[in-house]
This record gives C-alpha cells, structure tokens and sequence, in this order.
C-alpha cells in the first residue's frame, strides 16, 4: 500500500476530511443548526469541530501519511480568517509532529478550487492561467489564479457581491419558505417544480455584482401570492444571472480562459446547466462542490510532489 494524503477542513457548515491513496475517501459531516437559525456561532462551530473531527479522519484514513494538508482560513486575501479553522489547523499540526511528516497550510477558497478542478478531471489546469469561481455562504468571488513555485497556484480578486453573498441570498430565501438551514438542496427541489420562471436582471458594477435587491424581490413575490416553487426558481435564476455576468465581465479582463465553478451553491443543476452554456467551463460534481476535503488532500499531494 502507498503512503496517502490527509486533508482536513473545518468550515463554517461541516467537518470533512479526505485521504488520497490508492483510493480516494472522503468524510463529510454537517455542523447542528438549530431548526428555523441561518447559521452558527464560532464558539459553537469550533466546539462541534473539536467532537466530530476524530471520528471524520478515523473513517477515511486507509494507510500512512505522506503528507498532510488543512485550509487554515476562508480567502486567500490578507486578513482572512474564522475561529472555527484553528480546530483543523490545530490537528493538522499535532498529526504532522508526530508521524513527522510535512504540513501544507491553504485556504478554505483554494481546496474548492482544487475539488473542482480534480472532480471535472483538469487538475492540469494547475500549470497554467484559469478563472475560478468561489460561490458560497460566505463568498461569491471571481479569481484569477496562475502558477506560482511557493503555493501552486496564487488567486487574485477579479470580482465579487458587494452585499448579500448567493449562499446567504439562497439561505435566507429558503427560510423564508420555511425550508431547513443550508436551504441550497431543498431550494433547487423546490424550484424544479415551478410552473412559470420569473424574469431576474443583474445589477452589474464593473466586474461586481449586487445581489441583496434579489432578497426583497423574493419577498414581494411571495407575500404577493407566488407559489414557493417560482419563488424558489426565482432565487435560483437570480444567482445564475449574477453570475454569467461576473463571469463575461472576468473575460473581458482576463481573456477567454477556462472558468472552474466551485463552491456549494455551484451544486446547483438549474446554475450549472445555465452557466454551461458560455462554453469551456468546468464543475465539481455535486458532492464535491459543497465542502469538502478532497480539495485539500489534493493539494497536499501536488505540493509534496513538487517539493520531492
């Protein structure tokens, strides 16, 4: 049996880890909301990572540990940081002192990146310049990432949402049609069952978009007399339409580069199959476009086999 990669990622909504070996294994297991709540606190979250994070590693590790890889904060940009990755990072460091073997720190953006790109099979996207996509709860990002020798890939901001993130914009909406908190797969269900789909525009500025007006939007419909499902569709449309127009505007900077779309609300069929029609684009399938930790693994293995 080969030696493996471990990764590890304690984000705001779940506890994962992953081993890459002679197979590939990943555990995920949801953060507890309390029914009718739109998220959690950092003390709980790191409290809850601390109990379930043990038995997530336990049931993936299949072997030794050549290296070990961790998202330490959300972003790559300076200043990024949440309490509950200190629970991760902590680990991270305690497992690579004492099998005595190399910890690689990243970002909670760039193993998205990396599960995207290792699921839509272009990991070779690596080498050379590409447009990513970070849509979440907590970002709705636009990145330009290159090569670098120090860190595989260095990712620069193109654009963003300059309010409302789509994940929170999903989130909210989904609660306010009385849906369970994440809202993202109950909001695509119910919007798959919609009867007539409801105009949404984006608000555009230069390569950001504005997203909160969608909110309100979504609230007259409903309050007006709109059923769940067009409502549903509607949240759902909005995002995709942010979104197609981040993306040309981030072409028109960068050039007609592949695009890789990561981030859980990028699980979404009704985005996806909108966002595939601009072509030479690229997706995480479902399980590996909500968090994850296969990203991270994979980054560790890329990282060690470069510095080997």
């Amino acid at each position: 049996m080969t030696d493996g990669f471990l990764g590890i990622d304690t984000s705001n909504y779940s506890t994962s880890a992953a081993y890459i070996g002679d197979e590939v294994r990943s555990a995920v297991k949801l953060l507890p909301v309390k029914k009718g709540e739109g998220g959690i606190r950092q003390s709980d979250a790191v409290f809850h990572h601390t109990k379930q994070l043990p038995s997530q590693v336990a049931q993936v590790c299949g072997g030794r540990i050549a290296a070990v890889g961790v998202s330490c904060k959300p972003r790559e940009a300076e200043g990024s940081y949440m309490p509950c990755f200190l629970t991760g990072e902590c680990a991270a460091d305690v497992i690579g002192s004492a099998s005595a073997v190399p910890v690689y720190k990243t970002s909670h953006q760039v193993g998205h990146i990396m599960a995207a790109l290792y699921s839509a099979g272009r990991t070779e996207l690596v080498d050379e310049p590409f447009i990513a996509f970070h849509v979440s709860g907590g970002t709705t990002d636009s990145l330009y990432c290159e090569p670098d020798k120090d860190r595989l890939i260095r990712v620069k901001d193109i654009g963003t949402s300059l309010d409302l993130y789509a994940g929170q914009l999903v989130d909210r909406a989904g609660l306010m049609l009385g849906l369970d908190f994440p809202c993202g797969i109950e909001l695509e269900r119910l919007a798959q069952g919609a009867d007539k789909r409801l105009k949404a525009k984006p608000v555009v500025r230069g390569f950001d978009v504005s997203m909160s007006g969608f909110e309100n939007q979504a609230r007259k419909l409903y309050d007006g007399g709109e059923s769940r499902e067009n409502t549903a569709l509607f949240v759902l449309d909005a995002v995709l339409c942010s979104v197609t127009a981040m993306t040309r505007a981030a072409r028109e900077r960068c050039g007609e580069l592949p695009v890789v779309y990561a981030g859980g609300v990028m699980s979404d069929k009704i985005i996806k199959d909108g966002l595939t029609e601009l072509g030479n684009v690229y997706f995480a399938e479902p399980a590996l476009s909500r968090d994850n930790a296969v990203g991270i693994a994979l980054y560790a293995k890329m990282m060690y086999e470069k510095r080997c």
